[in-house]
């Protein structure tokens, strides 16, 4: 192979290595924005867990209350999240 031809061909690898890494964030906003329980809620501002305090990874757990959509470190958050929803909200409304 020539350079010319690695050259060209190492373009092509990184524009497809882009062209996949930026359709997986918006893969995921086109799944979220799908969801029929997510349409009209407000979007969520945080990039952690409110529950946890933890970053949030590539597949949050996601849901919506009182019209404010919510994204947990994981669905074993939702549970301390039920017992005192207020109590997180205000880490939301305070950011």
């Amino acid at each position: 192979m020539s350079s010319y031809t690695k050259a060209i061909f190492s373009i092509g690898l990184a524009v497809v290595g882009f062209g996949a890494a930026s359709g997986c964030a918006s893969h995921q906003a086109a799944r979220e924005s799908a969801d029929p329980a997510l349409a009209g809620a407000k979007p969520y501002p945080l990039k952690t867990c409110i529950v946890m305090d933890d970053k949030l990874d590539k597949k949050p757990f996601v849901f919506v209350y009182s019209g404010q959509q919510i994204k947990l470190c994981c669905e074993g958050c939702k549970e301390d999240f039920d017992k005192d929803p207020q109590k997180y909200l205000k880490k939301i409304a305070g950011k």
